[in-house]
């Protein structure tokens, strides 16, 4: 990615605990050049203490592509920051906004919104010994804070401790009564309240996340801050990605069409099989890759029947992507 500074973060897509893997990475990289991919939240604990190779290996291919750490003690931050950007890392994203029942026993994530105090000192000691940036991703509030008055003491306080942009789920977390799943839908979504932020912190790069499901609706966001974060639907609908950068940044995607996209995914797998990796780790990713076509069905299905199969290879892959009709778009704007 040559993406200058005032479009670093302009689309994004999310992090996602349990799906964008090192192998999802890979293969939304070769939906978009321009895409800012970011790791599955990793703790500070599994960082210093895990198998680093395991938790943050990834493949070259992926750049740019941001580590996301959960944690609130500021100097194992900073030693997990550090190890992220000599891993190779383009950014280090702080998160504020993960709701789950094991976030909030371990201090982490969501309840933090309640700390602006603790966060801006992590982020100041993650600032003072890493060069790349340090980002805060973030709810508009939890529980029963004022968004209005939460989200902004949150901004000002990190902001201030020299983090590099925001990135906001335009929604609240209720850590007393919503399980982390309810979390994603039930708070009721509320962008104004993030143009408001963006508006109030001009020089900042604030970047909107929750309830997006198009890159149509992406480009239209745009006119109100400076990025978009994609989850859900590029993860669910990966096939929207080829949009991203015709769309967004005027210039061609990497592939004309999905099936060239998995065409090009294929050595990568190779590589991967012959390291001892399943087939299904990978492919399990790619079951959205088609939509509204003749054989996106049966595509499906004969992934999930054929390559969780110890002995798959990637003739499974080849047998399901002959299934789908040869007039697949390059993307169907929803």
């Amino acid at each position: 990615m040559n993406a200058g500074a005032n479009d670093r973060w302009r689309f994004c897509t999310a992090p996602m605990m349990d799906w964008t893997d090192r192998h999802c990475r890979a293969f939304h990289r070769l939906l978009s050049r321009r895409a800012l991919l970011y790791t599955e939240m990793v703790t500070t604990g599994a960082v210093i203490h895990g198998d680093r190779k395991r938790l943050l290996g990834f493949d070259a291919s992926e750049h740019p592509v941001a580590l996301q750490l959960g944690g609130s003690d500021p100097a194992d931050l900073a030693t997990s920051a550090r190890i992220g950007e000599d891993f190779g890392y383009d950014e280090i994203n702080l998160n504020v906004g993960c709701p789950s029942d094991r976030v909030k026993d371990g201090r982490f994530g969501a309840c933090l919104m309640a700390e602006p105090a603790l966060v801006a000192a992590c982020v100041a000691a993650m600032k003072r010994v890493v060069k790349i940036p340090v980002t805060v991703k973030c709810r508009t509030g939890i529980d029963d804070q004022d968004p209005e008055v939460a989200l902004d003491a949150l901004a000002d306080a990190v902001v201030d401790a020299g983090a590099d942009a925001l990135i906001v789920h335009a929604r609240k977390a209720w850590l007393n009564g919503l399980s982390p799943k309810e979390n994603r839908d039930i708070p009721p979504l509320d962008y104004d309240r993030v143009y408001r932020l963006k508006a109030r912190l001009p020089q900042v790069p604030v970047i909107i996340n929750g309830g997006i499901g198009s890159i149509e609706a992406a480009q239209k966001h745009l006119a109100h801050v400076d990025g978009v974060m994609l989850g859900r639907a590029a993860y669910q609908e990966p096939w929207r990605l080829l949009d991203v950068d015709p769309v967004l940044f005027d210039e061609p995607s990497p592939h004309r069409d999905m099936k060239d996209a998995l065409a090009a995914l294929e050595p990568y797998i190779e590589r991967q099989i012959g390291q001892g990796m399943r087939l299904h780790a990978i492919t399990r990713h790619l079951v959205g890759a088609y939509h509204a076509v003749p054989g996106a069905r049966a595509f499906r299905r004969h992934l999930a029947e054929r390559g969780v199969k110890p002995e798959a290879g990637i003739e499974v892959l080849r047998e399901a992507v002959a299934m789908v009709e040869a007039r697949q778009p390059a993307a169907v704007l929803a």
